[in-house]
């Protein structure tokens, strides 16, 4: 019995080791086109299950979505519908990995390592490395698989093991426990199935017949079990987030519950449906019972999700609703702390820049109304009210330049990244110190302003003239900075730089035109300070935004 406790930890580690490996090259290979699509989710549910698959398919794990999709929707980048229509193409996606198992190529497992091994620690050319990660995690899959397989051989001679399995597949709601503790242990659907697909393959001859050590009957609540299980993961990454993350993760569970209840109130039915569309033992062919239930274990996990997924479809709105009864109310929106990053897709590196490019551009959406504000200042008419304003962005400003460092600090720590990730890393930080630095020297505008209204200090309206140029400027080229930011627009980045030639200009004509005003008494000494001052921190806001636009230019060969 020993010997099988450890031969089937150490396959499972192999087989887990294999699907992380796997994923991450996948993730490497795909991982910004992963970023696209989930972004073209639309309000569709369809295009949401649909999504859900796609991406679930490539990262081999249902959770790993699951709680992505609670960051997302913690983050405020995807509402409640989305993420439902999300989470059921991810029951759908994960199935995938059960359908690869059913084509049995543990007999090129060693082979398929090899070669995957050769590709990703001795080839140079990246797509060729990040292949063969994938290839060789497919491979260590397998081996896992193999190893699980042949440790667990002896239970199909031992009374016992054929006397608890006979008696779960008469009680389904025991396999349907074994199924959710076993995943809720894992951590992992897939791991489950695959370790109930090589347990189930054992042969067990009876009368001549070679039968499945579990027949399909006591598979199938295993696996309705395993899908039970795979929610807690997404309740816990719940813990701690908002409502409509709360309740993402609630409807995970209730879609599960509920089409189990479905499918064990119709289970006589499912069976004969997966026994339908799926190969059957036939003796006179030599096929046994025990050659084909992996295929049934791996049909009955894709139909049971893509059925549940059909049936709740159409009551999306009504899953909704019904989770919303759960958790009622409204979070309030805290301004000041941030709002896109979220700590549980940092394992994710693709995903993670994604959500910290977005924290970025709602720091630089802050700096740009900070620099509208102490534009008004020229105005008479502005109050004290909107100087506090000013320096309370500036205190949100240096908490999310701290937070969105830390949180790329931790991207790096977590990941293995590709050149182009890191390059967009540190593009990222470059960016992020920027605009800070713009928050500052705004900072620094309202002082000067403040000092002008204390000590009655006004400019010649000819003054006004140049310092309005130079403001609307700025003004422009920061309007384009975010742009270019936004839409990873290299045409309205290049133009930044354009402006940047042309604000040197401007910058150099108004320093000479109030020199000539000094020089004829037209403005007074203080005032002449207060402008040099002015135009100093103008032309260092515009030296930051053309830092962005470069930043945005350096990932246009990336």
């Amino acid at each position: 019995m020993k010997t099988i406790l450890f031969g089937v930890a150490g396959g499972l580690a192999l087989f887990i080791y294999g699907m992380t490996l796997m994923s991450e090259g996948l993730k490497k290979v795909a991982g910004n086109k992963m970023r696209k699509i989930l972004e073209a989710i639309t309000k569709n549910p369809i295009m949401g299950v649909v999504v859900g698959t796609i991406v679930t398919a490539i990262l081999q794990s249902s959770s790993a979505t699951t709680v992505m999709i609670i960051g997302f929707v913690n983050a405020g980048l995807m509402n409640l519908t989305q993420a439902i229509g999300v989470i059921m193409g991810a029951n759908i996606g994960t199935t995938i990995t059960a359908q690869l198992i059913a084509f049995k190529l543990g007999d090129y497992a060693y082979p398929v390592a090899a070669i995957g091994f050769i590709l990703f620690f001795f080839s140079h050319k990246k797509h060729l490395k990040h292949l063969g990660q994938v290839i060789f995690g497919f491979g260590i899959l397998f081996i896992g698989l193999n190893t699980m397989s042949d440790v667990l051989k002896p239970l199909a001679s031992n009374k016992a093991s054929l006397d608890l399995i006979t008696a779960m597949s008469k009680h389904p709601i025991w396999g349907l426990l074994v199924g959710t503790l076993l995943t809720i242990i894992i951590q992992s659907s897939s791991a489950v199935i695959g370790v109930l697909q090589s347990l189930a393959s054992q042969p067990v001859v009876e009368g001549g017949v070679v039968h499945a050590l579990i027949p399909l009957q006591g598979a199938v609540p295993i696996l309705l079990g395993s899908n039970i299980g795979t929610t807690i993961t997404a309740i816990l990454a719940s813990i701690g987030s908002n409502r409509v993350a709360k309740r993402s993760a609630l409807s995970h569970t209730l879609f599960n519950l509920f089409g189990t209840l479905v499918c064990l109130l119709l289970f006589p039915l499912f069976i004969l449906f997966v026994t339908k569309i799926s190969p059957v033992a036939n003796p006179a062919t030599g096929i046994t019972e025990a050659g084909v239930i992996s295929r049934q274990i791996a049909n009955a996990h894709t139909s049971f999700n893509i059925l549940n997924t059909i049936v709740w479809l159409p009551f999306v709105k009504f899953l909704a609703d019904l989770v919303t009864k759960f958790f009622p109310g409204e979070d309030p929106s805290v301004e000041k702390g941030v709002k896109y990053l979220d700590s549980h897709v940092l394992n994710n590196a693709e995903f993670a820049l994604n959500l910290s490019a977005k924290e970025l551009l709602r720091m630089g959406i802050i700096s740009q109304q900070m620099l509208s504000g102490v534009d008004n200042f020229l105005n008479p008419a502005v109050q004290t009210s909107d100087m506090e304003k000013v320096q309370e962005n500036e205190d949100i400003l240096d908490y999310l330049q701290v937070e969105i460092i830390h949180y790329l600090s931790t991207i790096i720590s977590q990941n293995s990244l590709t050149e182009r990730q890191s390059n967009i890393l540190a593009n990222q930080m470059h960016i992020a110190g920027d605009l800070e630095r713009i928050g500052d020297h705004c900072t620094n505008i309202m002082e000067l302003e403040i000092y002008m209204k204390d000590e009655h200090i006004t400019f010649s309206q000819m003054a006004l003239e140049d310092l309005k140029k130079v403001f609307s400027l700025s003004g422009e080229m920061f309007t384009c900075c975010l742009t270019a930011m936004k839409k990873m627009d290299f045409e309205v980045a290049q133009k930044v730089l354009e402006l940047e030639s042309l604000m040197d200009i401007l910058e150099k004509e108004a320093r000479i035109n109030h020199l000539e005003r000094l020089n004829v008494g037209y403005c007074n000494p203080k005032a002449a300070v207060v402008f040099n001052e002015l135009m100093r921190n103008l032309e260092r806001i515009a030296d930051h935004c053309n830092n962005i636009a470069e930043a945005v230019l350096d990932q246009q060969w990336t």
